[in-house]
């Protein structure tokens, strides 16, 4: 099997190099410029306050992929398999981030919080739904908490 994707769009802002990881990404405001063609996709987005942002770490070295990796950088936690992380080094480099939607204006979605680099290509765009993307019984490691 041999799967192939097509970025939908690109993301535009000032962060033309992936920061230091202690980064605060929480106040980044990026565009997302879809592709023209798929405008019309976008229709009545704005009817939702958060996205779900699929992207793919572009700049990420696949040289740099390992199943075991200390989350977030910090060894104090020792290593987890990188399934069990938010590591961009992955067998297949792909990145979900949750983004709040300040404006949507024909084919370019203004976000906060997409911890994405200028021109990184852009997947899908899902709407953030709460009886979807919750589950008020999900744990997180303890490990999680500290970071």
């Amino acid at each position: 099997m041999n799967m192939q994707m097509k970025p939908i769009g690109t993301v535009i802002n000032a962060i033309t190099q992936k920061p230091e990881q202690t980064f605060k990404w929480e106040d980044v405001v990026s565009e997302i410029h879809l592709k023209p063609e798929l405008a019309e996709g976008l229709t009545r987005i704005e009817e939702f306050s958060h996205l779900n942002i699929i992207w793919s770490p572009h700049q990420s070295p696949p040289e740099g992929m390992a199943l075991l990796v200390y989350p977030r950088g910090q060894t104090e936690f020792g290593k987890v398999g990188v399934f069990a992380s938010r590591s961009p080094f992955r067998p297949n480099p792909i990145a979900k981030t949750l983004v709040r939607l300040l404006e949507h204006k024909g084919n370019v979605l203004k976000v906060k919080g997409l911890d994405a680099i200028n021109g990184t290509p852009v997947l899908d765009i899902k709407p953030f739904i709460t009886d979807y993307d919750s589950d008020k019984e999900a744990t997180v490691a303890p490990w999680i908490k500290k970071t």
